[in-house]
């Protein structure tokens, strides 16, 4: 077997799965959480509110980041792109840390039940990240400041590694694009190791980012010009992604390749929000949402997150 760690490369595969389904479950479901019976319009929210596109990147990101750094009391993740909170919130939960700060958040059932009727609720979780969440200090809904939090972070921290996931369209922003700079100030013996992590999956809201439209070429240069070695990841191959991460990298920048959108319904596969918009009224996307969580073998769900706590 293929292992990362105490990790298998098909373990880490399927916890990213399995947080995708989470995912999709918080933005449509508001009961039959695990499809223990055929999906009915009743089961869905009445209003749909959050964002998929950028969900399974991140989701790619933090389970490859956890496989390598599992065990390490120094490493610490910081996500970007904050509208993407279901995946935060996926893997937290599985984790655990969102239970340190609600008893509701169990690792069973009426846990699973719990986190994904709530996201996006009254009185619930917001659909963006947020200082309500572990470890969250600023609104998910502001991008640019990840990675000058990152390097912030980092100052004085000789021992600390700290990977941090930066959007495409993020890195558009004024102060995004001249954090980059602190790697000349910051690095150095006396402060941490940062990993930024750029998540291209090319578009943005409703059109394509810059750097989606850069070529390989034009773009590693520019990470070149901060000083930085690019280093491309195609972010569903589990195993390049692990190679980078053991890799001997002077100043890395990952360049981490998703599609947008990834595993939703075909003829809305680059959504940025919500792929599908009348599944509680309307038959074929009710079917077709349907047919996407069931490709994430939610019969298995249960099991496999119960046994991931009993194991950590």
């Amino acid at each position: 077997m293929n292992t990362v760690g105490i990790l298998s490369i098909e373990e880490i595969k399927r916890r990213i799965q399995i947080c995708d389904y989470l995912c999709v479950a918080q933005l449509f479901l508001q009961d039959n959480i695990l499809l223990e019976r055929p999906l009915e319009f009743d089961d869905i929210k009445p209003r749909l509110l959050g964002h998929w596109g950028t969900c399974h990147g991140i989701n790619v990101a933090y389970a490859n980041l956890k496989a390598k750094y599992k065990d390490d009391p120094n490493f610490s993740f910081i996500l970007g792109p904050g509208h993407g909170f279901p995946a935060l919130q996926a893997n937290l939960f599985l984790d655990g840390e969102l239970l340190k700060i609600d008893e509701n958040a169990t690792l069973t059932k009426e846990g699973i039940d719990y986190i994904c009727r709530n996201f996006s609720w009254p009185d619930g979780f917001p659909s963006h990240a947020s200082p309500f969440t572990p470890g969250v200090i600023t609104e998910g809904g502001e991008l640019g400041y990840a990675l000058g939090n990152a390097y912030g972070f980092a100052l004085g921290h000789p021992k600390k590694t700290i990977a941090v996931l930066i959007g495409d369209g993020e890195l558009e922003t004024a102060t995004a694009i001249d954090s980059l700079n602190l790697r000349n100030l910051l690095s150095g013996s006396k402060n941490g190791k940062i990993l930024p992590i750029l998540h291209l999956n090319g578009y943005k809201i409703s059109g394509p980012t810059i750097y989606g439209r850069k070529s390989e070429r034009e773009l590693n240069e520019m990470i070149r010009g901060f000083g930085f070695t690019p280093r491309s990841i195609e972010g569903d191959h589990t195993e390049d992604f692990q190679k980078a991460l053991k890799e001997d990298i002077e100043s890395p920048f990952y360049i981490m390749r998703t599609e947008k959108g990834y595993g939703g319904p075909n003829r809305y596969h680059k959504a940025h929000q919500i792929p599908l918009k009348n599944p509680k009224t309307d038959e074929k996307e009710l079917k077709e949402l349907e047919e996407w969580l069931k490709s994430y073998r939610p019969e298995e769900i249960l099991t496999e997150i119960t046994k991931e706590r009993k194991d950590d």
